[in-house]
């Protein structure tokens, strides 16, 4: 069960940055123009956000039962322990609140350009939190591409 709960989780990350990706550049295209906030637009935004929250849901699961998190004194004087014990959930929950209030404030902006400039704004700012709170294969945290 972990294992198949620490593969997808791993590669449901690419989804979840693809994801913001592409909300983020069709943000950008249409932040400084007068084009009407679609359908369309709200759902690029929708399954990014859906899929940045499944992702925090299978990181909770796997906070609790897996063995990189160790609940001690100790940990936080290993790097790797103190990773994941603190600094990984504490960036991604704080990623995925500014991706939640951008999408928020998007739905409740009246002016078309200020949905689009919440959504390029929160969501940019989550991406970013997101990238630093990876644990990518090259920082030696034991972790793969996939």
């Amino acid at each position: 069960m972990y294992s198949i709960l620490t593969h997808t989780h791993s590669g449901l990350r690419w989804i979840v940055l693809i994801t913001l990706l592409i909300a983020i550049g069709n943000a950008i295209g249409k932040t400084n123009g007068n084009r009407p906030f679609l359908r369309s637009d709200k759902r690029l935004s929708l399954m990014a956000l859906v899929f940045t929250h499944l992702q925090l849901v299978l990181g909770l699961i796997l906070y609790f039962i897996s063995p990189k998190v160790v609940f001690s004194v100790e940990s936080m004087s290993n790097d790797i322990l103190r990773f994941f014990l603190v600094e990984h959930i504490f960036i991604m929950i704080l990623a995925v609140l500014l991706i939640t209030i951008g999408y928020s404030r998007s739905k409740r902006a009246i002016d078309e350009g200020k949905k689009f400039r919440n959504i390029l704004v929160f969501y940019l700012l989550g991406l970013l939190l997101i990238l630093a709170g990876i644990p990518w294969p090259f920082q030696d945290y034991g972790t793969a591409w996939f």
